[in-house]
């Protein structure tokens, strides 16, 4: 008998390698029994490397070894035995396309590539401290093996913000350089609720449908993993005191859909539009909700003859109090990159994606929320009016939601960064917006996120210096 000793439960490479030996060696499945090593058993022998290298070596299908790298991270204890069965099988090259093992091993993938789409969908993550020592949080109950498969989504679609996603099996976590995975702990270690779930529960409770509230697709097993969790009980009990258990049977009613806000009326974009006069006809601006908690509109500032215009996503606190754009801790990481690039910020015209301070309150302190796709939509009209009274010759979009801004569409700031981008007769260059370089715990990897950053302000020197020279 041969004890296979797995490093961990989803040891692909280690199962596929001790397979592969065992196979070749004529070592029936019959004959093998597999484990994942725990602490006790750290040094304890594979039950293959006694095996000799054989001189011959076979293939499989590359659909298999998909198949074998997706099945395996399923928490059947028996998915090992299995694999290995199919391997064994396959060497003879048989058909295996009706085989019963090939049949329960695509239903174990299955289910975790369901899995894995569940996770995208129902995680949440809590913003614990503010500002620039921001960290955002989420606690996930996977049912299968999925937190490294689904790990590079998350470092895709929220590359700009320092996260950490924890689970009973392991954590990942993304610094805005690199993936790093470290063991699961418990779910009493994680950090306590913050106000984004609070202010959650209160916006749930708000639209709470019960008759919409599909139990058979969500089953209460998941909702452990939704910051609604707490509430949903009592809602459901609620309504069913007042309407007697009858919304049940109830058709689902459908759900009110808001009427699409309306962007404000163009105003002509011309050559005698000033900086002056576009500034106070934003001061008016209702084009959507978030004029109402602002304290003012925050426009652009700058020469308007600049050269370079730097679009931010929106103003911060500070900004939102002095009505001007990047005065605070971003705005001070701006202005030293800025020097160090050997750009003048007074030759430069400064602006935002969206002109109003979009935040959600905890106590005194107002916490940044990131604008929406609408409200992006809806302050454009200003940068277009900007950009044309002020012609540059190059914009800066620092950051996601300005490249969004700036360019009409979402924009992977990692696959556009640095390189100047064609867009309506402008130059766009596409970076970081400097308060991500606030938000890195690392302080190597803040030095080396800031040094990119200078790099890529002095691809905009290398044009201001070309406009002086022609000047």
């Amino acid at each position: 008998m041969h004890i296979i000793m797995l490093d961990s439960d989803i040891d692909f490479e280690g199962w596929r390698k001790a397979a592969r030996r065992l196979a070749v060696n004529d070592v029936k499945p019959s004959d093998v029994t597999w484990k994942v090593r725990d602490a006790a058993e750290l040094y304890a022998a594979s039950g293959a490397s006694d095996l000799p290298d054989a001189p011959h070596a076979f293939n499989v299908p590359a659909t298999f070894v998909e198949l074998a790298r997706a099945a395996i991270l399923h928490r059947s204890g028996e998915r090992f035995a299995l694999l290995y069965r199919l391997l064994w099988r396959l060497r003879g090259h048989h058909d295996l396309a009706n085989d019963p093992d090939i049949a329960e091993a695509n239903a174990m993938a299955r289910l975790v590539y369901r899995e894995m789409d569940r996770m995208i969908a129902q995680l949440r993550f809590r913003e614990i401290g503010r500002e620039h020592k921001a960290h955002y949080v989420a606690w996930f109950e996977p049912e299968h093996h999925v937190v490294e498969l689904a790990a590079p989504f998350f470092a895709s679609r929220f590359a700009d913000m320092p996260w950490s996603i924890l689970t009973p099996d392991v954590c990942a976590h993304w610094d805005g350089h690199a993936v790093s995975i470290t063991p699961g702990i418990d779910k009493s270690e994680v950090p306590s609720e913050d106000r984004l779930e609070e202010t959650w529960r209160r916006h749930y409770s708000g639209l709470f449908n019960p008759a919409q509230l599909k139990v058979m697709e969500m089953p209460q097993a998941y909702w452990r993993n939704l910051p609604e969790d707490s509430i949903i009980k009592p809602l459901l009990e609620d309504a069913m005191r007042m309407t007697g258990g009858a919304f049940i049977a109830t058709k689902a009613t459908k759900p009110h859909t808001p009427q699409k806000p309306q962007d404000m009326p163009m105003a002509r974009k011309d050559t005698h539009d000033t900086i002056a006069a576009l500034r106070a006809e934003a001061a008016g601006c209702r084009a959507c909700p978030l004029w109402k908690d602002a304290t003012q509109t925050v426009f652009g500032e700058g020469p308007q003859d600049a050269s370079i215009m730097l679009v931010g996503e929106q103003p911060g606190d500070k900004e939102d109090l002095a009505g001007k754009p990047f005065v605070g801790p971003a705005g001070q990481m701006l202005d030293r990159a800025l020097e160090d690039a050997g750009i003048d910020r007074g030759k430069v015209y400064v602006t935002n994606a969206v002109k109003h301070f979009k935040f959600v309150p905890r106590g005194k302190i107002r916490l940044h929320q990131k604008p929406s796709t609408p409200e992006i939509r809806a302050c454009r009209q200003w940068y277009e009016r900007e950009l044309a009274a002020i012609k540059p010759e190059l914009v800066v979009a620092l950051g996601a939601t300005a490249a969004q801004g700036v360019l009409g569409k979402i924009t992977a700031i990692n696959r556009s960064r640095g390189c100047l981008i064609e867009h309506d007769g402008t130059k766009v260059l596409v970076t970081v917006h400097p308060s991500y370089l606030l938000r890195l715990p690392d302080e190597d990897a803040k030095a080396l996120e800031y040094q990119r950053f200078v790099d890529d302000l002095k691809i905009a020197a290398g044009w201001l210096r070309r406009s002086d020279r022609a000047a």
